[in-house]
């Protein structure tokens, strides 16, 4: 089978603006989505974190950082305000070099985030 490039998504939510909450949090999600999908970091091609206003102590891509992918190109972007939506939610879109297929890819929904996207298989 030849390589394409997938999409990852999934989210998370903290408890607390804090940046070891954050941090805490944002690796827990990466590291299901790497484990999940059978990845290893030189499949991935980059990283777009989005966060909600209520999220402002610390850059999400830090906590990748934290966790050795500073190789990896990653950026944040702020989430809209929609009325009535995950308070303190991260997301996450992970663009990667696999060999899966769209079916076999595996998208991971924590904490409070878990119902976002209950349409995608798991």
């Amino acid at each position: 089978m030849s390589l394409s490039v997938r999409a990852i998504r999934g989210a998370t939510t903290v408890d607390h603006d804090t940046p070891e909450s954050i941090t805490e949090r944002v690796v827990a999600l990466l590291a299901r989505i790497i484990e999940r999908n059978d990845l290893v970091e030189d499949d991935i091609i980059s990283i777009l974190f989005t966060a909600t206003e209520d999220v402002v102590s610390v850059f999400p891509a830090t906590a990748a950082r934290s966790m050795g992918l500073g190789a990896v190109p990653l950026i944040c972007a702020r989430e809209l305000s929609i009325i009535d939506s995950v308070p303190r939610c991260i997301r996450v879109m992970m663009h990667v070099s696999t060999e899966r297929s769209r079916d076999d890819i595996h998208h991971v929904y924590l904490e409070g985030a878990q119902g976002l996207r209950d349409d995608l298989p798991d």
